[in-house]
């Protein structure tokens, strides 16, 4: 098979980052407006923008997110925050699983860069020998270039019962190091799990993956041909926001099954490269506890946590409460402002029960942190009573709120850094630290940042209502003319 013109032309390879999930393992610290993969979970980083680090070199492209709506600023700013401009954010219409994810990508690269190869990761994977990682995928380049479908086995290290594997045949003929993949299982039980590592022939499936896009979308086509129907009619109809790159709603008509489901398990042209990675999907307190640097008698201790007598625990506080703890064993403690989990190690998956009991309450707290994040900034509530709360608001350099005004509240503006500059009605004026300003009920009013430094105030809502929903805007966040309707609870 000749090569492709990607290849021939030395053209990088395309890496494509699965940015989806709902982020409910990892609760209280992942949430699904705020999931792990944009949380500094097992590193300094967040994990997506380690997972993007992965590709800097010069056999990489910029890389193309795959995410959502509702995490689209953040995975923007994530990336400009470590210096990663992304070729662009496509943003599903709807959660569809992977393959319909990937099947976007490839489609968006197929209109204007035929044939090029696509490094496909998700974004909440732990990674520790990046080397390895980067020499792996250059090992596979050339079984890509040829059309196979290559994934990367992870050398198993224990028998993992919480793991898909994939169980290797004989080396590829061009790629010793490679072999054909005989099949896809799913989870085993203990004795089955034992008997693969043992065995030598089975590699955990961790949902990398290295092809030509025009070869993907070729096998998708012969074995799942709804899901692509569904995703090109959604792409024909694009449109395109500086990076943001938004399909068509025709995408919500594909069926959500995963990329293993719809061609890696169903073609014959899947390869496996085994590779040992120090991998982990940090898919639940356990996992966390595994990849985590632990004192002398394994504890995982992160922030203000007093330990005493206490063996095999992860003792976290990611807030201002501290966590102490006595004799405690094979434990997980984590606080955040809002909310403890307490849960023995070995239950750490059950941690999705405590999620679902919030649901049925009726409670946003599975959803939403208390800081929010905006394109502007970040809120956060820091105190509520009867008829008042109170928020700490930080504005970014040169951005700026929506013109708007409150029907049930007043508002008190005390700016603590920074510079603000303050619309109420026609009223417009500059304040700087220790000042303060008084929003009465029903005036227009903005806020701005015309600064050089993040704006930092605090405001103090007083009223009968204080919900985010009592918000009319006149203009948006860039100036153009809105409609006079309340909000849909979108805050600010």
């Amino acid at each position: 098979m000749t090569l492709s013109k990607a290849a021939e032309d030395g053209k990088p390879i395309r890496p494509v980052i699965l940015c989806g999930g709902s982020g409910t393992r990892l609760w209280p610290l992942s949430r699904s407006l705020h999931p792990k993969q944009l949380l500094p979970v097992a590193e300094a980083e967040t994990m997506l923008q380690a997972t993007a680090a992965r590709t800097r070199g010069a056999e990489f492209a910029a890389p193309l997110i795959v995410t959502g709506e509702d995490h689209r600023f953040m995975v923007r700013d994530q990336l400009a925050d470590v210096g990663i401009t992304p070729a662009a954010l496509i943003l599903e219409p709807a959660a569809r699983n992977t393959a319909a994810a990937i099947a976007l990508a490839a489609l968006w690269l197929e209109q204007d860069q035929p044939g090029q190869l696509i490094l496909v990761m998700p974004s909440d994977h732990v990674i520790a020998n990046v080397p390895a990682f980067v020499e792996a995928v250059a090992a596979a380049r050339p079984l890509a270039e040829e059309g196979r479908l290559v994934t990367f086995g992870i050398t198993p290290d224990r028998p993992e019962t919480g793991y898909g594997y994939i169980e290797a045949g004989e080396p590829c003929a061009s790629t010793p190091r490679a072999r054909d993949v005989v099949r896809f299982v799913e989870k085993p039980d203990l004795a089955t799990a034992e008997a693969y590592v043992a065995g030598g022939k089975h590699f955990w499936n961790g949902g990398i993956f290295l092809f030509r896009a025009d070869t993907f979308l070729d096998e998708l086509r012969a074995h799942a041909p709804d899901v692509t129907s569904a995703v090109e009619a959604s792409v024909g109809a694009a449109q395109t926001d500086g990076l943001f790159y938004r399909p068509e709603q025709a995408f919500a008509s594909a069926p959500s099954i995963s990329v293993d489901y719809a061609v890696m398990e169903r073609t014959s042209r899947a390869a496996v490269v085994p590779v040992d990675l120090g991998w982990s999907d940090v898919g639940s307190w356990h996992a966390l506890w595994e990849v985590s640097p632990k004192d002398g008698r394994g504890n995982a201790v992160q922030g203000e946590v007093v330990a005493i007598d206490c063996e095999g625990s992860l003792l976290r506080s990611d807030s201002s409460i501290a966590v102490a703890a006595v004799g405690l064993k094979n434990m997980v403690v984590v606080t955040t402002r809002d909310a403890v989990l307490v849960i023995p190690r070995d239950r750490a998956q059950d941690t999705k029960l405590v999620v679902d009991a919030l649901k049925a309450l009726g409670s946003d707290m599975h959803q939403t942190h208390p800081k929010v994040h905006r394109p502007w900034g970040t809120y956060e509530t820091t105190d509520r009573g009867d008829r008042f709360q109170t928020k700490r608001i930080i504005v970014k350099p040169g951005e700026k709120l929506s013109l708007q005004m409150h029907h049930h509240r007043s508002e008190h503006w005390i700016v603590v850094r920074g510079t603000a500059r303050v619309t109420v009605d026609d009223r417009v004026q500059l304040l700087g630290e220790n000042e303060s300003t008084y929003i009465p009920c029903g005036a227009r009013h903005r806020l701005e940042n015309p600064g050089k430094i993040p704006l930092e105030l605090i405001e103090v809502q007083c009223g009968a209502y204080l919900g985010e929903d009592d918000i009319v805007r006149f203009e948006d966040t860039y100036g153009r003319l809105s409609s006079v309707a309340p909000a849909t609870g979108s805050g600010r």
